[in-house]
């Protein structure tokens, strides 16, 4: 704000004294040096210092260049397919290739709900593992959910996080749910209410991860893939994976593509195999998860448009956010390259305007800051305002730290509820 004082005072002075003066670009010059020096002085603390404001104020004084709400943009269709070719081309989504072919490996009957354990194969890494879900009795075509589970720094572990398939449960997985998700498998409870529900491992997790023997033995930091089920190898490799999380994201950048890009490319794999199904309705397709999930629901809900209805838990802030305040709490896998120039982090979510949206919050969220989550809500507001579907989406605050408990799941089945039956 001093800096702003100040060279509006200057801007009138110079209207007053008239260009002819000899000493006006001088006094400009050390004007400009002193109120520079002055911002730096007092520059609010924040994650890079002083070169905080100067990168936010980058993108952030303006409606960045595909931002629905410049009002450049009035067709929403031809916006939409503008801004969505950018976002591919800064995610650079590699080709999966996928052959189609999927095996069930198990089917039982759990809790009331038809249970079928799934494999596929992507033409890279080891096979992607799955559970599906869905009434025990099932007339007619049912609504489908693609079940994003988080990341919870626990990368050992995947669609297990968000599902119970027995009662032989994995302490650690009962003791995650109690945490996140108030002791629900929230996949079950949402199967329950008449979906269709699939839940597979996401890229570098459970099936997926990483394994230590495919690693040079002076990255391993000593250890093995052997005790899988072991609570403290569990720990080790949950140590190990956090600290590979770098290197999996620059050789990412390296190969000319990005985390995010991964995430879409195989959860639209399963969204394939998912509408494929002959019990579920293609034309009602759902999204959610929380935190990672939620990321996730955030890249889904924007880019893919058979995705009816999008819920986003525990992950909705802006690129200032991330930029001054929590980078340092947040994955590799958040970032796709050189998008926050044309759209803000929750517009990217924003690009499936008018199709219905949820996005649930929590106020003491350590991941984010309230006021940039509020403001999140506050631009997503704007772009469904802007086309003209205001009723399509809604922001709810809870309060408590990062979850995603009972009364948010309510607010979310309910929601999808209103939108897929």
């Amino acid at each position: 704000m001093k800096r702003q004082s100040s060279r509006r005072k200057f801007l009138q002075n110079s209207a007053a004294i008239g260009a002819g003066v000899p000493f006006l670009s001088s006094w400009m010059t050390q004007l400009n040096y002193q109120s520079q020096t002055q911002m730096i002085k007092s520059v609010t603390p924040n994650l890079i210092g002083s070169y905080g404001p100067w990168a936010n104020a980058l993108n952030s004084q303006k409606a960045r260049n595909l931002s629905w709400r410049n009002a450049k943009f009035q067709d929403i269709d031809k916006w939409r397919e503008k801004a969505r070719n950018r976002m591919w081309e800064c995610l650079a989504k590699p080709k999966m290739d996928f052959d189609g072919k999927v095996k069930v490996t198990n089917t039982t009957i759990y809790d009331g709900l038809h249970i079928e354990e799934l494999e596929w194969q992507l033409p890279y890494g080891a096979v992607t593992k799955a559970y599906l879900l869905r009434p025990e009795k099932v007339e007619g075509k049912l609504p489908g959910i693609l079940a994003f589970h988080d990341h919870g720094a626990n990368k050992y572990f995947g669609r297990r996080k968000i599902t119970k398939v027995s009662d032989d449960q994995h302490p650690m997985m009962v003791n995650h749910q109690q945490e996140y998700y108030e002791g629900n498998a929230w996949a079950n409870e949402i199967a329950k209410r008449g979906y269709v529900v699939l839940v597979h491992d996401a890229f570098t997790f459970a099936s997926r991860r990483v394994l230590l023997q495919d690693v040079p033995e002076y990255n391993r930091n000593g250890l093995t893939d052997e005790n899988p089920e072991d609570q403290q190898n569990i720990d080790d490799y949950n140590d190990w994976a956090a600290e590979h999380e770098h290197v999996m994201a620059k050789s990412l950048f390296s190969a000319g593509t990005c985390w995010p890009a991964v995430f879409l490319g195989e959860d639209q794999v399963a969204l394939d195999i998912l509408a494929s199904r002959q019990e579920v309705d293609a034309n009602n397709l759902g999204c959610a998860g929380l935190s990672g999930g939620g990321l996730r629901t955030v890249y889904m809900g924007g880019m893919d448009e058979r995705i009816k209805c999008a819920v986003c838990v525990g992950f909705m802030t802006t690129w200032t956010d991330f930029i001054l305040n929590k980078s340092f709490t947040h994955t590799w896998m958040t970032y796709t390259p050189l998008i926050a120039n044309d759209l803000d982090f929750p517009e990217i979510l924003g690009l499936r305007a008018p199709l219905p949206t949820l996005v649930l919050n929590d106020n003491d969220d350590s991941l984010y800051t309230l006021p940039e989550m509020k403001d999140a809500d506050r631009i997503l507001k704007e772009v469904y305002e802007k086309a003209g579907a205001t009723d399509a989406y809604r922001a709810s605050f809870y309060p408590g730290p990062h979850k995603f408990d009972k009364a948010m799941q309510k607010e979310a089945f309910d929601w999808f509820d209103q939108w897929l039956k």
